[in-house]
């Protein structure tokens, strides 16, 4: 499918039909996830993937009473390190340096632009918000994907995110949840929205040339 194209079908998907996604078509989305671009590459996130039919109950009743939840195929948590610090560069310049074959100390410049990025945010929630600020790019490329991929994808803030992290244990792992996204099928007998037109600005009015 052409991208355009796969952007003029997607929609936030109201109802899903519980239909599970081949592995193959996931495992492309998750890859696509993965690429996206962040801040110095740091990717400051996690990201769970559930599937559970359980654990997915349990988080519509305690946090996201939201339909898809309960009937999408596997649930995307985008979770924000909360422990943002010296050591979370540390352990990416050790990655850098592996993956691209250099020494760490050639990378030492680069080190402490990031360190001086992450220690000019003064408190925990500005260093939550420039992470999130990165998770939503990963989210953004995730819905293109699943585009592509002709699966429906419904990304969500309505939800308690200190309730999702209590049935997750996202603290635990130094994670705080900022958005989700259910990924499935869409259910066009149930979704008054699924044959209606894709309401935008027009290019002329959205876009300004100077």
């Amino acid at each position: 499918m052409d991208f355009l194209e796969a952007l003029e079908w997607r929609y936030a998907t109201k109802r899903m039909n519980g239909k599970s996604l081949p592995e193959g078509t996931l495992e492309r989305i998750l890859e696509a996830t993965r690429l996206a671009p962040s801040s110095y590459g740091l990717q400051p996130y996690t990201i769970k993937v559930i599937s559970d039919r359980s654990l997915l109950e349990r988080i519509h009743e305690d946090a996201a009473p939201q339909p898809q939840v309960k009937e999408c195929s596997h649930l995307l948590v985008f979770a924000t390190k909360t422990d943002l610090d010296d050591s979370t560069v540390d352990h990416y310049i050790e990655l850098a340096a592996t993956e691209r074959g250099v020494a760490i100390a050639d990378l030492n410049g680069f080190a402490d632009a990031i360190k001086g990025t992450i220690n000019g945010l003064e408190t925990a929630a500005d260093k939550q918000a420039w992470a999130a600020k990165q998770a939503y790019i990963a989210l953004g490329f995730t819905l293109a994907a699943a585009a592509i991929e002709r699966v429906d994808a419904s990304p969500m803030e309505g939800f308690d995110p200190a309730a999702l992290d209590r049935v997750l244990r996202l603290n635990e792992d130094n994670l705080s949840s900022v958005v989700i996204a259910a990924l499935g099928y869409r259910d066009t007998a149930e979704d008054r929205m699924a044959n209606m037109p894709k309401v935008r600005r027009p290019l002329s009015q959205l876009i300004q040339r100077v």
